[in-house]
């Protein structure tokens, strides 16, 4: 025990053996800002669009009258802001920081808006990773969101359990493709879910089919979708499945993702404004 201890266990941060409760690694909110419900977009593996499903929820829930906001919490991959058109800088007061606001009203911060140039790699170890997302929440003054969504960075690592133990996640949607081995992967990210508490409201498999212009016929590029197993074994809910659409990744290159006519993820959004409010 060390000789300045006040009894206070789960404020304190040191290894000691005579530790009555868990510290409490949560972050606090900036008192400047209101948030509402966290939903955070999970991957068990990298390559399988989860920022393209972040950008397009976001989307569809802005148009359907909630005020949107997207913390990109994949440091090392920030594709948020080209989706998005976003060339300018985040600014700050030296105290705060203020997301970039899209075109449409969406709040986003991610580390290319800090960044000198967006091409610069983000040579930082995991606990650096980390705190930079945990000031994304405290540091940032996010205004009047009310379904926040974090593009969260694939797999199980450091960075993923810092966040689902320092951030308040309302709900997990998860993204997955139709690969078996994409499908054991993400196997592991549900688990590692459930064993933190954290309600997964469901599965969304991207790159699910390709739909032949010229015919219409359904083409499963990827081969058979094992997406309906994982949902039955883990007795999660299919929310959407996402074509393989031209549209969609010249969009993202484009920076026009506001724009695309596309209402695949409309039922979850819908679902997410049914839950009710969680106001911070």
């Amino acid at each position: 025990m060390s000789e300045h201890c006040d009894q206070h266990c789960e404020d304190c941060q040191e290894t000691c053996e005579d530790r009555t409760a868990a510290p409490d690694l949560s972050a606090h909110l900036n008192l400047n800002s209101r948030v509402g419900k966290v939903i955070a977009v999970v991957s068990g593996k990298g390559g399988v669009g989860k920022s393209s499903v972040t950008g397009l929820l976001a989307v569809a829930a802005n148009k359907m009258g909630m005020r949107t906001a997207i913390l990109d919490a994949d440091i090392t991959g920030p594709s948020i802001p080209k989706a998005f058109g976003i060339k300018g800088k985040a600014r700050g007061d030296g105290t705060h920081i203020l997301p970039i606001v899209s075109r449409q009203g969406i709040q986003i911060m991610s580390v290319n808006l800090l960044l000198e140039n967006d091409s610069d790699p983000v040579l930082w170890r995991g606990p650096i990773l980390g705190g930079t997302v945990k000031q994304f929440w405290t540091d940032v003054v996010w205004d009047d969101v009310d379904v926040m969504f974090i593009d969260m960075p694939p797999g199980t690592g450091d960075v993923p359990l810092t966040i689902f133990q320092s951030l308040p996640i309302d709900g997990i949607v998860m993204v997955t493709s139709p690969q078996e081995l994409v499908g054991m992967i993400v196997s592991k990210a549900v688990k590692m879910a459930e064993m933190m508490n954290i309600p997964i409201m469901g599965l969304v498999e991207n790159l699910s089919y390709f739909v032949c212009p010229d015919t219409g016929k359904k083409h499963k590029i990827f081969g058979e979708s094992h997406v309906e197993e994982i949902a039955k074994n883990h007795h999660l809910p299919l929310l959407a499945r996402l074509p393989i659409d031209p549209a969609l990744s010249e969009a993202c290159d484009q920076g026009t993702i506001e724009d695309l006519q596309a209402d695949w993820l409309k039922p979850v959004a819908e679902l997410i404004k049914q839950t009710g409010e969680n106001h911070r």
